[in-house]
């Protein structure tokens, strides 16, 4: 018997996660993964063009959720896609990462309940098996709404996938069962793995007049360092200082961009020779902007350990994270708008060290993952 794995893709970071396990998952006779868009993240920079640049199929449900506040959001991604398991019932639902649709996804296939002679006789459930890929990972801040979504999602799944010893503790300390715990590494890597040669292939950052390895790249997104207009200002004032000491590729993400028109910051940054600002990138392309570059300012999870990986200096712009192993073992440090230029002059002196790679961060997490699901599944 064919098991079916959902695979629940919707903002950037979940394409990229899902698409080396797609792949391993193709490979196996006895398993089936089906591509759930929730539509979460429509723009075309933000989600087609990452299927494309990841090989991956055109999704085989879209359930078209937009945006939205968070309880609208939630609300529509849990009515979607619970209908779509009630009309057919697969296996296993993975959910990866921490947006809206991963709570939402798994609120939905917790709460159905098939008849009692539906049980899986693997698992013993009479609903979808829910895994969560990247879990255990904490901020220990719950004004983030990632945060939130993290929790809850641990809490239900019957399956936690971690990055790194650290969700391991944190999964604990929470009181999760020990059997339910299995550390994959980090999918992230698979992915950049994956596409190195094509990310390798064209050197993105020549289009915009800059020199490898003496540029910066700059992201922010989060609601806490752009949705406020103070503190925007004093982020544009900060990249403006930044400019001053080497060129700024800036991919603008959409709400970012939203904010600084209508405040009128982006008059700031724009005409400025030595800051580029861009549309959001698709993944061979950011990628190998990142990968020439000197330095990476973001308040971005991702990205913290990708730099981390490929032994590049990242300053993240917020007061915690998530992924504190690539602050511990990585390149990465926390910083604020007070403190960042500081920062700053240290890396263009040389004065922060290389880091390393976590353990099991190799590009081999996907085909940890399909073992474990052979092992659930008795295959």
């Amino acid at each position: 018997m064919k098991r079916t794995i959902h695979l629940i893709a919707a903002a950037r970071p979940n394409f990229m996660k899902i698409a080396p396990l797609y792949h391993a998952l193709m490979k196996e006779s006895e398993l089936e993964p089906v591509i759930v868009h929730t539509g979460q993240h429509y723009d075309l920079n933000m989600s087609d063009a990452f299927f494309q640049d990841l090989r991956l199929p055109e999704p085989h449900i879209h359930l078209g959720a937009g945006s939205g506040s968070h309880a609208e959001q939630t609300g529509r991604v849990m009515i979607a896609y619970e209908k779509v398991v009630m009309e057919k019932r697969p296996d296993m639902v993975v959910v990866v990462g921490d947006v809206n649709s991963t709570i939402a996804c798994t609120l939905a296939a917790t709460k159905v309940v098939f008849d009692h002679d539906q049980n899986d006789a693997a698992t013993g459930l009479n609903r979808p098996m829910i895994a969560h890929l990247e879990a255990g990972l904490r901020s220990f801040d719950r004004t983030m709404p990632e945060e939130v979504n993290r929790l809850a999602t641990d809490v239900l799944a019957d399956l936690l996938w971690t990055p790194s010893p650290d969700g391991d503790e944190n999964l604990q300390h929470e009181g999760v069962a020990k059997e339910k715990i299995v550390r994959v590494g980090n999918i992230m890597i698979d992915s950049l793995e994956m596409m190195r040669e094509a990310i390798e292939a064209v050197p993105v950052y020549e289009k915009y007049g800059v020199t490898q390895g003496d540029y910066a790249v700059l992201t922010l997104h989060r609601p806490a360092n752009v949705d406020n207009p103070t503190s925007l200002k004093a982020l544009c004032d900060m990249i403006v200082r930044l400019s001053k000491q080497m060129p700024i590729i800036f991919p603008v993400h959409p709400r970012t961009r939203k904010n600084l028109e209508n405040t009128g910051l982006i008059d700031t940054l724009e005409g400025k020779p030595e800051i580029r600002l861009l549309e959001p990138q698709n993944y061979i392309s950011f990628m190998n902007l990142i990968f020439n570059c000197r330095l990476a300012v973001t308040d971005s999870g991702g990205l913290q350990e990708e730099t981390s990986y490929l032994g590049i200096p990242c300053l993240t712009l917020r007061p915690n994270t998530e992924r504190p192993i690539t602050i511990t073992q990585g390149t990465n440090q926390l910083c604020t708008l007070d403190d960042i230029d500081s920062k700053i002059d240290q890396v263009i002196a040389g004065e922060t060290g290389k880091g390393k790679s976590p353990d099991l961060w190799d590009g081999h997490t996907a085909d940890r993952v399909v073992t474990s699901i052979r092992s659930v599944f008795n295959i």
